[in-house]
Protein backbone atom coordinates (compact mmCIF):
# COMPACT_ATOMS: atom_id res chain seq x y z
CA UNK A 1 0.00 0.00 0.00
CA UNK A 2 1.45 3.36 -1.01
CA UNK A 3 0.42 6.48 0.93
CA UNK A 4 1.32 9.81 -0.65
CA UNK A 5 1.21 12.86 1.65
CA UNK A 6 -0.36 15.75 -0.22
CA UNK A 7 -0.27 19.45 0.48
CA UNK A 8 -3.89 20.52 0.53
CA UNK A 9 -3.83 22.84 -2.45
CA UNK A 10 -1.03 21.12 -4.36
CA UNK A 11 -2.78 17.84 -5.02
CA UNK A 12 -2.32 18.19 -8.79
CA UNK A 13 1.27 17.14 -8.21
CA UNK A 14 0.07 14.02 -6.42
CA UNK A 15 -2.30 13.23 -9.26
CA UNK A 16 0.66 13.05 -11.59
CA UNK A 17 2.16 10.14 -9.64
CA UNK A 18 2.77 6.92 -11.51
CA UNK A 19 -0.19 4.58 -11.88
CA UNK A 20 -0.43 1.84 -9.27
CA UNK A 21 -2.19 -1.35 -10.35
CA UNK A 22 -3.04 -1.98 -6.71
CA UNK A 23 -4.63 1.42 -6.16
CA UNK A 24 -3.06 4.08 -3.98
CA UNK A 25 -3.80 6.43 -1.11
CA UNK A 26 -3.29 10.18 -1.02
CA UNK A 27 -3.27 11.61 2.49
CA UNK A 28 -4.34 15.19 3.14
CA UNK A 29 -3.06 16.05 6.62
CA UNK A 30 -4.78 18.66 8.76
CA UNK A 31 -7.64 19.27 6.36
CA UNK A 32 -9.09 22.61 7.56
CA UNK A 33 -12.70 23.35 8.35
CA UNK A 34 -14.73 26.27 9.63
CA UNK A 35 -17.20 23.80 11.14
CA UNK A 36 -15.22 21.07 12.93
CA UNK A 37 -11.62 20.55 14.04
CA UNK A 38 -9.05 19.94 11.29
CA UNK A 39 -8.34 16.29 10.59
CA UNK A 40 -6.59 13.82 8.32
CA UNK A 41 -8.39 12.80 5.15
CA UNK A 42 -7.29 9.80 3.10
CA UNK A 43 -8.32 9.43 -0.53
CA UNK A 44 -7.98 5.97 -2.03
CA UNK A 45 -7.77 5.91 -5.82
CA UNK A 46 -8.74 2.68 -7.61
CA UNK A 47 -6.40 0.56 -9.74
CA UNK A 48 -5.72 2.20 -13.09
CA UNK A 49 -6.96 5.62 -12.01
CA UNK A 50 -3.94 7.41 -13.50
CA UNK A 51 -4.03 5.35 -16.69
CA UNK A 52 -7.68 6.18 -17.43
CA UNK A 53 -7.69 9.99 -17.67
CA UNK A 54 -11.09 10.11 -19.38
CA UNK A 55 -12.83 8.09 -16.69
CA UNK A 56 -14.74 9.53 -13.77
CA UNK A 57 -15.57 7.57 -10.65
CA UNK A 58 -18.27 7.32 -7.98
CA UNK A 59 -17.20 8.36 -4.50
CA UNK A 60 -17.75 6.65 -1.15
CA UNK A 61 -17.24 8.86 1.91
CA UNK A 62 -16.37 6.72 4.93
CA UNK A 63 -16.41 7.70 8.59
CA UNK A 64 -13.68 6.66 11.04
CA UNK A 65 -11.20 7.05 8.21
CA UNK A 66 -8.17 6.00 10.27
CA UNK A 67 -9.71 2.53 10.64
CA UNK A 68 -10.51 1.66 7.05
CA UNK A 69 -7.18 1.42 5.19
CA UNK A 70 -4.03 1.46 7.30
CA UNK A 71 -3.53 -1.03 10.18
CA UNK A 72 -0.92 1.27 11.72
CA UNK A 73 -3.57 3.93 12.39
CA UNK A 74 -6.59 1.65 12.92
CA UNK A 75 -8.23 0.96 16.26
CA UNK A 76 -6.54 -2.07 17.79
CA UNK A 77 -4.23 -2.38 14.78
CA UNK A 78 -6.96 -3.98 12.66
CA UNK A 79 -8.29 -2.08 9.64
CA UNK A 80 -11.26 -2.74 7.38
CA UNK A 81 -8.83 -3.23 4.45
CA UNK A 82 -11.26 -1.42 2.19
CA UNK A 83 -8.50 -1.03 -0.39
CA UNK A 84 -8.04 -4.80 -0.64
CA UNK A 85 -11.79 -5.38 -0.81
CA UNK A 86 -12.12 -2.87 -3.65
CA UNK A 87 -9.10 -4.31 -5.47
CA UNK A 88 -10.65 -7.79 -5.37
CA UNK A 89 -13.91 -6.43 -6.75
CA UNK A 90 -12.12 -4.60 -9.58
CA UNK A 91 -9.96 -7.63 -10.42
CA UNK A 92 -13.02 -9.86 -10.63
CA UNK A 93 -14.81 -7.42 -12.93
CA UNK A 94 -17.59 -6.76 -10.42
CA UNK A 95 -16.98 -3.00 -10.52
CA UNK A 96 -14.85 -0.54 -12.46
CA UNK A 97 -13.85 1.00 -9.17
CA UNK A 98 -14.67 3.95 -6.96
CA UNK A 99 -12.83 6.65 -5.06
CA UNK A 100 -12.97 6.11 -1.30
CA UNK A 101 -12.58 9.12 1.00
CA UNK A 102 -11.65 8.17 4.56
CA UNK A 103 -12.62 10.98 6.92
CA UNK A 104 -10.79 10.57 10.22
CA UNK A 105 -12.68 11.00 13.47
CA UNK A 106 -11.39 13.42 16.15
CA UNK A 107 -9.48 10.68 17.95
CA UNK A 108 -11.41 10.63 21.23
CA UNK A 109 -14.61 8.75 21.98
CA UNK A 110 -16.69 11.68 23.17
CA UNK A 111 -15.59 13.85 20.23
CA UNK A 112 -16.49 11.08 17.81
CA UNK A 113 -19.93 10.61 19.34
CA UNK A 114 -20.55 14.35 19.32
CA UNK A 115 -19.88 14.42 15.57
CA UNK A 116 -21.78 11.25 14.71
CA UNK A 117 -24.93 11.42 16.86
CA UNK A 118 -27.70 12.93 14.67
CA UNK A 119 -28.52 16.27 16.26
CA UNK A 120 -32.15 16.36 15.17
CA UNK A 121 -32.72 13.03 16.92
CA UNK A 122 -31.39 14.39 20.21
CA UNK A 123 -33.99 16.66 21.87
CA UNK A 124 -31.60 18.39 24.26
CA UNK A 125 -28.61 18.47 21.93
CA UNK A 126 -26.43 17.17 24.76
CA UNK A 127 -24.40 14.01 24.33
CA UNK A 128 -24.89 12.88 27.92
CA UNK A 129 -28.65 12.56 27.33
CA UNK A 130 -28.38 10.08 24.43
CA UNK A 131 -25.35 7.99 25.33
CA UNK A 132 -26.03 4.51 26.64
CA UNK A 133 -22.56 3.00 26.12
CA UNK A 134 -20.88 4.67 29.05
CA UNK A 135 -21.37 7.84 31.03
CA UNK A 136 -20.58 10.94 29.01
CA UNK A 137 -19.91 14.43 30.28
CA UNK A 138 -22.13 17.23 29.11
CA UNK A 139 -21.09 17.99 25.53
CA UNK A 140 -22.84 19.64 22.61
CA UNK A 141 -23.70 17.41 19.66
CA UNK A 142 -22.15 18.84 16.48
CA UNK A 143 -23.25 16.39 13.80
CA UNK A 144 -24.94 19.13 11.78
CA UNK A 145 -21.63 21.00 11.71
CA UNK A 146 -19.87 17.76 10.70
CA UNK A 147 -22.26 17.34 7.77
CA UNK A 148 -21.69 20.95 6.73
CA UNK A 149 -17.97 20.15 6.67
CA UNK A 150 -18.58 17.01 4.63
CA UNK A 151 -20.97 18.63 2.13
CA UNK A 152 -19.73 22.21 1.94
CA UNK A 153 -15.98 21.87 2.42
CA UNK A 154 -14.66 18.36 1.80
CA UNK A 155 -16.86 17.23 -1.10
CA UNK A 156 -16.18 20.37 -3.21
CA UNK A 157 -12.43 19.82 -2.67
CA UNK A 158 -12.67 16.16 -3.67
CA UNK A 159 -14.77 16.99 -6.74
CA UNK A 160 -12.36 19.61 -8.04
CA UNK A 161 -9.21 17.61 -7.19
CA UNK A 162 -10.20 14.17 -8.44
CA UNK A 163 -12.17 12.82 -11.39
CA UNK A 164 -15.43 12.16 -9.60
CA UNK A 165 -18.99 11.61 -10.66
CA UNK A 166 -20.37 14.32 -8.36
CA UNK A 167 -24.09 13.62 -8.71
CA UNK A 168 -26.04 12.19 -5.77
CA UNK A 169 -26.63 8.97 -7.69
CA UNK A 170 -22.87 8.33 -7.56
CA UNK A 171 -22.05 9.77 -4.12
CA UNK A 172 -22.36 7.52 -1.09
CA UNK A 173 -21.60 7.48 2.63
CA UNK A 174 -20.64 4.47 4.74
CA UNK A 175 -19.79 3.74 8.36
CA UNK A 176 -20.22 1.45 11.33
CA UNK A 177 -21.80 1.82 14.76
CA UNK A 178 -22.15 5.58 15.40
CA UNK A 179 -20.74 5.95 11.88
CA UNK A 180 -23.81 4.08 10.66
CA UNK A 181 -26.05 6.61 12.38
CA UNK A 182 -24.34 9.62 10.79
CA UNK A 183 -24.35 7.89 7.39
CA UNK A 184 -28.13 7.43 7.46
CA UNK A 185 -28.52 10.98 8.79
CA UNK A 186 -26.37 12.36 5.96
CA UNK A 187 -28.67 10.89 3.29
CA UNK A 188 -31.81 12.09 5.10
CA UNK A 189 -30.46 15.62 5.62
CA UNK A 190 -28.78 15.97 2.21
CA UNK A 191 -30.70 13.80 -0.27
CA UNK A 192 -29.53 16.03 -3.10
CA UNK A 193 -25.91 15.20 -2.27
CA UNK A 194 -25.91 11.52 -1.21
CA UNK A 195 -27.78 8.80 -3.04
CA UNK A 196 -27.14 5.85 -0.72
CA UNK A 197 -25.79 4.87 2.68
CA UNK A 198 -24.23 1.69 4.00
CA UNK A 199 -24.74 1.40 7.76
CA UNK A 200 -22.96 -1.53 9.43
CA UNK A 201 -23.73 -2.52 13.02
CA UNK A 202 -25.72 0.68 13.34
CA UNK A 203 -25.88 1.87 16.94
CA UNK A 204 -29.64 2.40 16.94
CA UNK A 205 -29.75 2.07 20.73
CA UNK A 206 -28.24 5.56 21.16
CA UNK A 207 -31.06 7.69 22.48
CA UNK A 208 -33.16 4.52 22.79
CA UNK A 209 -33.95 4.46 19.08
CA UNK A 210 -34.53 8.19 18.65
CA UNK A 211 -32.73 8.14 15.28
CA UNK A 212 -35.28 5.64 13.99
CA UNK A 213 -38.05 8.03 14.99
CA UNK A 214 -36.26 10.88 13.22
CA UNK A 215 -35.79 8.82 10.04
CA UNK A 216 -39.47 7.84 10.08
CA UNK A 217 -40.21 11.48 9.34
CA UNK A 218 -37.27 12.29 7.07
CA UNK A 219 -36.55 9.41 4.71
CA UNK A 220 -35.96 10.52 1.11
CA UNK A 221 -37.70 9.11 -1.96
CA UNK A 222 -37.12 5.35 -2.33
CA UNK A 223 -37.19 5.80 -6.10
CA UNK A 224 -33.88 7.67 -5.91
CA UNK A 225 -32.22 6.60 -2.66
CA UNK A 226 -30.99 3.34 -1.14
CA UNK A 227 -29.92 2.06 2.28
CA UNK A 228 -27.89 -0.95 3.42
CA UNK A 229 -28.17 -2.12 7.05
CA UNK A 230 -26.61 -5.03 8.88
CA UNK A 231 -25.57 -6.28 12.30
CA UNK A 232 -23.98 -9.27 13.97
CA UNK A 233 -25.15 -11.19 17.02
CA UNK A 234 -22.21 -10.94 19.43
CA UNK A 235 -20.79 -8.28 21.78
CA UNK A 236 -22.47 -4.88 21.28
CA UNK A 237 -24.22 -6.10 18.13
CA UNK A 238 -26.24 -8.52 20.26
CA UNK A 239 -28.43 -5.57 21.33
CA UNK A 240 -29.35 -4.34 17.85
CA UNK A 241 -31.89 -6.87 16.51
CA UNK A 242 -35.09 -5.31 17.93
CA UNK A 243 -34.01 -1.83 16.85
CA UNK A 244 -33.15 -3.01 13.35
CA UNK A 245 -36.49 -4.83 13.06
CA UNK A 246 -38.20 -1.55 13.92
CA UNK A 247 -36.12 0.30 11.34
CA UNK A 248 -36.95 -2.29 8.69
CA UNK A 249 -40.66 -1.72 9.30
CA UNK A 250 -40.13 2.03 8.89
CA UNK A 251 -38.39 1.42 5.57
CA UNK A 252 -41.24 -0.75 4.28
CA UNK A 253 -43.84 1.74 5.46
CA UNK A 254 -42.15 4.44 3.38
CA UNK A 255 -42.13 2.38 0.19
CA UNK A 256 -38.61 0.98 0.32
CA UNK A 257 -38.42 -2.45 -1.29
CA UNK A 258 -36.25 -5.00 0.48
CA UNK A 259 -33.53 -6.29 -1.81
CA UNK A 260 -33.97 -3.31 -4.14
CA UNK A 261 -33.91 0.06 -2.37
CA UNK A 262 -32.89 -1.31 1.02
CA UNK A 263 -31.13 -4.34 2.42
CA UNK A 264 -31.12 -5.56 6.01
CA UNK A 265 -28.80 -8.45 6.90
CA UNK A 266 -27.87 -10.40 10.00
CA UNK A 267 -24.50 -12.11 10.42
CA UNK A 268 -24.69 -14.76 13.15
CA UNK A 269 -21.54 -14.90 15.22
CA UNK A 270 -20.23 -11.54 14.01
CA UNK A 271 -19.12 -9.09 16.68
CA UNK A 272 -18.82 -5.33 16.91
CA UNK A 273 -15.30 -4.91 15.54
CA UNK A 274 -13.17 -3.84 12.59
CA UNK A 275 -12.36 -7.51 12.03
CA UNK A 276 -16.03 -8.37 11.52
CA UNK A 277 -16.65 -5.36 9.28
CA UNK A 278 -13.60 -6.27 7.20
CA UNK A 279 -14.93 -9.80 6.70
CA UNK A 280 -18.12 -8.53 5.06
CA UNK A 281 -17.01 -5.21 3.55
CA UNK A 282 -17.50 -6.34 -0.04
CA UNK A 283 -21.23 -6.86 0.55
CA UNK A 284 -22.12 -3.21 1.34
CA UNK A 285 -19.58 -2.00 -1.24
CA UNK A 286 -21.32 -4.09 -3.89
CA UNK A 287 -24.69 -2.69 -2.82
CA UNK A 288 -23.48 0.91 -3.04
CA UNK A 289 -21.88 0.36 -6.44
CA UNK A 290 -24.88 -1.66 -7.63
CA UNK A 291 -22.79 -4.72 -8.36
CA UNK A 292 -24.38 -8.12 -7.71
CA UNK A 293 -24.07 -8.74 -3.99
CA UNK A 294 -21.36 -11.20 -3.08
CA UNK A 295 -22.54 -14.32 -1.35
CA UNK A 296 -22.06 -14.02 2.38
CA UNK A 297 -19.56 -16.12 4.24
CA UNK A 298 -20.79 -19.51 5.50
CA UNK A 299 -23.20 -19.03 8.35
CA UNK A 300 -24.29 -15.53 7.33
CA UNK A 301 -27.94 -14.77 7.76
CA UNK A 302 -30.52 -13.12 5.59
Amino acid sequence: MRITPCLLFLSAACAAAAADPSGRIERHPGFPSANVPAREVDVWLPPGYDGRPADRFPVIYMTDGQNILDPSTAFGGSSWEIDKAMERMVASGRTRGAIVVGVWNPGDGAGRMAEYMPRKAAPTGDLKDVSNIFDQPSRAIISDQFLRFLVGELKPFVDRTYRTRPEAAHTFVMGSSMGGLISAYAVAEYPGVFGAAACLSTHWSAGDGSVITYLDGHLPDPATHRFYFDHGTETLDAHYAPFQARMDEVMRAHGYREGVSFVSRVFPGAEHSEKSWRARAQIPLAFLLQAPAEAAAPGAGR
